[in-house]
């Protein structure tokens, strides 16, 4: 390793920076702001290139221009100021120092809350005056709302650099009609997946989930026979005193694992083989009664069963270990990717309200801002792969470490987040879970998924 175990540590604030979309609870918890607390473009979050790609790509030709003493403003819903705390961050600062004396500007991070943030980046670019120069935008209401109005402009043509630009973030999850809206410096991903209890996991005799993974069988068979072992009367007073899994609605986490979309684009994706399995994934772990049941509480209420220490396994999001870390001191807590259902080949995450950075058509010479960035950010990283000090900060365990590397490249974005309530998005769920045959549910909700899409892209 490059870096010493000190360096880690004063690295631990990546984890907060982390903090993506919500949906591992029992409700629609992307609603709640504390789970987006940050999100791609921060400089450890988002999509790394395949391996091997870009080396030989140049940094772009040195560009001369005077912007005037300009005040850049870059807008998030966190102050995006460079932190002087590990030997990336200082390089950049200092590429951020020489340019701006080099090309004679200023810059201004500006931080608003996130309760208000969309509300008011939407707003300004609406008005013709854009809160920003570089604005964070969400992509379920940037692609294609807001790009269908010209108000972003395409960067596509200037974000070749893939040492420093991420390729999947501009050409494919911020695209419309073939160009890239969205940017992002960061080379790392969310990670979700499955955090256990291994001390609880001991104490009830059960295989050891990391055995599982090791012998590539950790998929949905695997997975729900770990949670019915761990449904355990152990007083033997007629009642469940441990539980297997703690979340009663995995919906996004059955779709990410079969690598199954519930909407692609401008059509719903319904009939799809692989989006049918993980439905019936779902009514299966229903109708067994496989979870630990709800007791009418929130979307943080399986987070609360798991901190109680007699719940084996939660999905969730990496941004939440340190709260469990924090509150289960005396639990040694695991990680295992999200099992494999049967039409993957690997491991997932995924991200339900993905991030990146844009440039409003309003402000002028969007390929100088792009070189701007591109500069801060080409230096020669002093890590051996992305986030590496966050998950060696989070976790002490270097099969936890090995699982997360695995889940994070094959992050997959989900879009139907796009059509808010139109969409009926819970009420699908709902009657899977309480019963009503898939295929009596898919028939129902196609016209209704396929409608709301119509309003958004058109018929």
């Amino acid at each position: 390793m490059k870096i010493r175990k000190l360096m880690v540590l004063l690295c631990a604030f990546v984890l907060v920076l982390s903090a993506c979309s919500g949906g591992s609870g029992n409700g629609n918890s992307t609603n709640n702001g504390s789970n987006q607390a940050t999100n791609n473009g921060s400089g450890n979050t988002a999509t790394a290139a395949p391996e091997g790609e870009g080396e030989e790509d140049a940094s772009s030709p040195e560009m001369d221009f005077d912007l005037g003493g300009k005040t850049i403003k870059v807008v998030s819903w966190w102050d995006m100021t460079i932190p002087e705390d590990n030997p990336d961050n200082i390089q950049r600062k200092k590429n951020l120092d020489e340019l701006m004396k080099k090309h004679n500007f200023k810059i201004e991070y500006v931080a608003i809350d996130f309760g208000e943030y969309q509300q008011k980046v939407t707003a300004s670019l609406l008005a013709g005056e854009p809160i920003g120069d570089i604005v964070r935008m969400g992509r379920n209401y940037t692609i294609p709302t807001l790009v269908k109005q010209d108000l972003l402009w395409p960067v596509d043509e200037y974000t070749k650099n893939t040492k420093v630009f991420n390729q999947q973030t501009t050409n494919e999850y911020f695209t419309y009609e073939g160009r890239g809206y969205a940017f992002t410096e960061g080379q790392g991903n969310l990670v979700q997946g499955i955090f256990y209890n291994r001390t609880l996991m001991n104490q009830l005799g059960i295989k050891a989930l990391q055995e599982y993974v090791n012998e590539d069988n950790w998929n949905w068979d695997t997975f729900l026979q770990v949670a019915k072992e761990a449904n355990k009367d152990t007083n033997n007073d007629g009642k469940l005193d441990t539980w297997g899994l703690a979340n009663s609605q995995v919906v996004e986490h059955a779709l990410y694992s079969n690598e199954a979309h519930l909407t692609k684009g401008n059509k719903q994706n319904l009939d799809d083989p692989a989006t049918q399995e993980a439905l019936n994934f779902l009514s299966k772990m229903a109708t067994e009664q496989v979870y630990r049941p709800g007791e009418g509480g929130d979307w943080t209420e399986p987070g609360q069963f798991f901190r109680q220490g007699n719940t084996l396994m939660y999905a969730g999001a990496l941004w939440e270990l340190n709260g469990f870390k924090t509150d289960m001191p005396d639990a040694d807590i695991g990680f295992v990717p999200f099992p494999k259902g049967p039409s993957a080949t690997e491991y997932h995450s995924y991200e339900a309200m993905y991030q990146a950075l844009t440039i409003p058509k309003a402000v002028e010479n969007p390929e100088q801002l792009l070189y701007i960035w591109e500069k801060i950010n080409d230096i020669d990283s002093e890590y051996d792969y992305p986030d590496q000090a966050a998950y060696e900060t989070a976790f002490s365990n270097e099969d936890d470490i090995n699982n997360a590397r695995k889940v994070a490249p094959g992050l997959i974005v989900y879009d139907h987040g796009t059509y808010g309530d139109a969409l009926k998005f819970w009420d699908f769920v709902g009657e899977i879970n309480s019963g009503v045959s898939v295929s009596t549910v898919v028939e129902k909700y196609k016209p209704v998924f396929q409608a709301a899409i119509d309003a958004v892209y058109g018929s």
